[in-house]
């Protein structure tokens, strides 16, 4: 159709007037004095002096007005001038540069410690060369908007950033390109920052630290010194995740099936003298503190099973020798059932039990080292897997059930973890189930010794794991009788009679382990520990000689013998004893890339302080952090780290609170654009996704969007139907493609855009999908608050310099309008419910422009609650209404009570008697003023017209009765 506009002449075509209209897919054609064409949907509008045509040929940017709103798209034409709904690609930088050059958001070092103080923080960022992907900014946005709420409100923020910038993947690109990892990594963090920046964060940008600073690291040294001098960093020979691919050794987490995360290299189980940190003598603390923390439970709840506090037994179960006779070598255990000893029918020891070689027999040994190979190559992680086939190996030899006075034999089996309790388990497979799959693969006897009720269980075909009563557990030849009693109390009576006869005793145990403090790497803090020539001694280094720096390599690969890179460093490694004068060599493992993760947000509140770790007053007033946001990753590791190192800071001296963190905060994930998969069979012809497991062979391939259609529950090809496609959102990476780059979203719609529709997702907790059509709508809601407050773009796209808002008084409506949005959005920000308050000011804009004015006291405190969501537009209109100071510090609104209460009430009418409608009416309002409304109401009016009234009966605020002159009621309308 065509749509003409007659009422002012038109003017020939011109880049500088295309303005744009929300049509995906138009292209702008120059068509000289002549009304445009629209041929997707009608406008109601009409522009002059081009046409709009249907087109794919890619991204367009165009404007339309339609009721006084302008909508856009993206233009890519060469020679086209772009108009945008508002100019955030003027308005953001320039702020940018204004809280840059006035240093806006510096937190003092001379503080008023009268005023309140909010720590918030996010988890440090590794400053990887892909830079930031749309995901990473989600908690980064989340604590923006309760940094500048919190500044807004009159305290003290601490709003921070940093880089944790040791590790693994720097080394590996180094190692691969010839780079040294410094420059990697500094043109790293470069990059990072300078992303950061471009979305407005409200970061202290003075503060900003590094792990690989020299000052920085010289306290993470010192702090090592602290644990060495007391006991809980020591060496030892212990079974770690060895890589000869990348010459390290590899934590737990960063093996996955058998291999390195990063790179894919066979990784293999071996004994090594490696730095330990003594975190197991914490154990109770960590566990006991965390009730008093603001946390998620889940996250509680996995510190709670990662230190896996359990009390039970210790057992004795003696090794026999050919001749079924006890020898000197006894296998101890440890249970949490000593009351099923009498159902032990075999040991499991792990394949890396220490004893293991001593009782092996002749003709199991080639089994069992076979066996132990296969379970080098396999991670703690993958061996616990309670999904797994469980696979063993008998090691020829039996010991006595110290109970029962059996001989049962000893079985090598990798769901055995050498790290745990004792490295070997008494198995009960009547009453564990993974000892049950075990005996019945290896057809192991199995024997029930708890009972739910008078009956025996066996022949239930599986374990029974709960409590009950005592059955087949008695031999009164050793003294110990527990049949008939209830489990817990067998469980007193049985470590009561091993401690007694010598076969064990009680036993507090935990799954934690001491942490593997020691990497095969160059790129990592030096360990500040000397190891003397001629005893081979270690001793720390002076403190004086602090920071223990990197030496400068060119040759960082790995060694290929197990020695680390910085062994190359002869001049380095060669050194003396300060003290005593005595030829030494340096530690020439580092540390792991969590040491500096560790502590930073201590460094954080005091980031230059050559003389100590953290002023002991500036500690006292920012401990601990308020809020501190980032991914469930390190729900587990990460945060017990830093607990630990925070308990032995406050043992010393250096911290006044027991705990680093006062709440902890997972945003969710945000995934990647859904894709849409469809299936071949081998003939290549589609399958529907349910019918490929019947196929068997068959191959799979993403189907672009517009190829799709929504059919239920269920996704089709447009061209057919009947065949169903998978739709799936994976996480963003960069091996699936599915990485958005918000560099491109900003320039596109600008960093306010991008950090609403972050927060307008979803709940802030929940993980997320992408759509990047989603952020159009937050754009538009962006588009129209700027022309709300700014009025319509000239002809020529741009706007004026000021505002049309007015001076008059607001209306009740107003007032009632702005307070209820204050109330919700201060309230949701509180409770980290972002998307909410965002919906609560689309609802005021939306209200606003049925207002025929707009007060400028109404106007000003939107933009304040505005102001944490989308920062660089908040300071815009600011400054244009009129104000020269940024808005960083304004008083946050605060919602007025009186203005939050409904003042209209909803009353019922009758009509002799008889309800008819209700009128909604100001609270307090007279009788004469109620009938008023209810005479001129549609609904009611129709049964009083022409019609006497005998009488009125009005209840303030509860209800009017109006009693019509009965001989005329009957005429009239029934």
């Amino acid at each position: 159709m065509q749509v003409h506009h007659t009422q002012r002449p038109l003017i020939p075509a011109s880049p500088s007037l295309y303005h744009s209209f929300h049509l995906p897919g138009a292209t702008l054609v120059p068509v000289h004095s002549k009304p445009f064409t629209v041929k997707k949907e009608p406008l109601g509008a009409q522009f002059c002096g081009f046409s709009l045509r249907s087109s794919n040929l890619g991204k367009r940017r165009v404007v339309r007005r339609v009721r006084g709103e302008v909508k856009e798209q993206t233009q890519e034409e060469p020679g086209v001038v772009v108009k945008r709904a508002y100019p955030f690609n003027e308005i953001e930088p320039k702020w940018q540069r204004y809280w840059e050059d006035n240093k806006t958001f510096r937190t003092p070092d001379d503080i008023d410690f009268s005023k309140p103080k909010f720590y918030v923080l996010d988890m440090f960022p590794y400053p990887s060369g892909a830079g930031l992907h749309v995901g990473h900014p989600l908690g980064y946005t989340a604590t923006d908007i309760l940094a500048r709420f919190k500044r807004m409100q009159g305290f003290n923020v601490l709003h921070p950033m940093g880089w944790d910038a040791f590790g693994l993947p720097a080394e590996q690109y180094a190692i691969e390109t010839g780079t040294h990892p410094k420059f990697t990594t500094l043109r790293n963090i470069n990059r990072f920052r300078t992303q950061l920046k471009s979305l407005g964060f409200s970061y202290d940008w003075d503060r900003e630290i590094s792990t690989i600073e020299p000052q920085y690291y010289k306290w993470t040294q010192w702090i090592f010194l602290q644990l060495f001098k007391r006991g809980l960093a020591y060496q030892a020979e212990v079974p770690v995740n060895w890589c000869p691919a990348l010459g390290t050794v590899l934590a737990n987490e960063e093996v996955v099936d058998g291999v390195s995360e990063r790179g894919g290299h066979p990784v293999i189980r071996k004994p090594m003298r490696q730095w330990m940190l003594k975190i197991t003598e914490y154990a109770d603390r960590l566990l006991k503190d965390l009730d008093d923390l603001n946390w998620p439970e889940s996250i509680k709840e996995m510190q709670r099973n990662w230190i896996g506090r359990s009390e039970g037994a210790e057992l004795n179960f003696f090794i026999l020798d050919t001749e079924g006779l006890e020898c000197d070598i006894k296998l101890t255990v440890y249970t949490t059932r000593p009351d099923t000893v009498f159902g032990a029918t075999y040991l499991v020891v792990a394949p890396e039990h220490p004893l293991l070689s001593l009782f092996i027999s002749e003709s199991q040994k080639k089994s069992v080292e076979e066996y132990k190979d296969v379970a080098a190559r396999k991670s703690d992680l993958e061996r616990t897997d309670l999904q797994k086939e469980k696979t063993g190996v008998f090691s020829g030899s039996y010991a006595r059930n110290p109970a029962t006075g059996e001989p049962i034999p000893i079985w090598v089996a990798d769901y055995v973890l050498g790290s745990y309790g004792t490295g070997a388990i008494m198995a009960v497979p009547a009453h564990d189930t993974r000892d049950h799959e075990f005996a019945v693969k290896y057809e192991i006897p199995i024997r029930w010794v708890v009972s739910q009720s008078d009956n025996t269980l066996d022949g239930l075909g599986t374990a029974y794991t709960g409590e009950g009563r005592m059955i087949n557990s008695s031999n009164p030849s050793l003294g110990l009788d527990i049949n008939g009693m209830h489990s817990s109390k067998a469980a007193i009576r049985v470590i009561e009679w091993a401690d007694k006869t010598g076969n064990g005793k009680k036993k507090v145990n935990y799954k934690l382990r001491d942490w593997l403090f020691a990497r095969q790497r160059y790129w990592g803090e030096p360990i500040p520990i000397i190891f003397l020539d001629d005893t081979g001694e270690s001793i720390p280094i002076l403190e004086s000689e602090l920071p223990l720096t990197l030496p400068e390599l060119d040759d960082f690969t790995p060694s290929g013998t197990g020695e680390p890179p910085l062994s190359k460093a002869e001049d380095w490694v060669r050194t003396v004893d300060q003290l005593s004068g005595k030829p030494a060599k340096r530690e020439t493992s580092t540390m792991p890339q969590w040491a500096g993760s560790c502590w930073y947000y201590l460094r954080f509140m005091d980031p230059r302080n050559s003389n100590m770790l953290v002023d002991k007053q500036k500690e006292a007033y920012w401990g601990p952090v308020d809020v501190y946001v980032g991914g469930a990753e390190h729900a587990v590791l990460h945060l017990l780290y830093s607990r630990f190192w925070h308990k032995v800071l406050y043992d010393i001296g250096v911290v006044s609170t027991k705990e680093p963190f006062k709440c902890v905060i997972n945003q969710g994930i945000i995934l990647g654009e859904v894709q849409y998969i469809a299936y071949r069979d081998p003939h290549g012809n589609y399958v529907s996704a349910d019918a490929v497991d019947a196929i068997g062979e068959h191959s799979s391939e993403i189907i672009p969007g517009d190829k799709i259609l929504k059919s239920g529950d269920s996704f089709v090809l447009k061209e057919n139907p009947h065949i169903r496609l998978v739709g799936r959102a994976y996480k963003m990476s960069k091996s699936r493609g599915n990485v958005v780059n918000p560099d491109d979203v900003i320039s596109e719609y600008g960093a306010d855009s991008l950090r609403l529709y972050e927060m307008f997702m979803g709940p802030f907790r929940d993980s997320k999908t992408w759509h990047t059509s989603g952020i159009e709508g937050v754009h538009r809601f962006l588009g129209r608050t700027w022309r709300l407050i700014v009025g319509l773009p000239r002809s020529d796209g741009s706007f004026s310099d000021g505002t049309v808002v007015t001076v008059e008084e607001p209306s009740l409506e107003q007032l009632q309008t702005l307070h209820r949005c204050i109330s919700k959005v201060t309230e949701e920000i509180e409770g980290t419910r972002f998307n909410t308050g965002i919906s609560a000011m689309m609802e005021f804009i939306n209200a606003a422009y049925k207002w025929e004015k707009h007060p400028k006291s109404i106007i000003k405190s939107f933009v304040l609650l505005l102001a944490p969501y989308a920062p660089h537009m908040a300071e815009e209109l600011w400054h244009r209404l009129g104000y020269s100071n940024s808005l960083a510090y304004e008083q946050f609104p605060q919602a007025d009570p009186a203005y939050l209460k409904d003042s209209t009430i909803t009353m019922p009418v009758q009509i002799n008697g008889k309800m008819r409608g209700t009128i909604q009416v100001e609270e307090g309002c007279s009788e004469e003023d109620v009938f008023g409304i209810a005479s001129q109401d549609e609904r009611l009016s129709k049964y009083i017209d022409g019609l006497p009234i005998k009488k009125r009966i009005f209840v303030p605020g509860k209800i009017l009765n109006i009693i019509l002159d009965n001989q005329n009621a009957q005429v009239g309308l029934p």
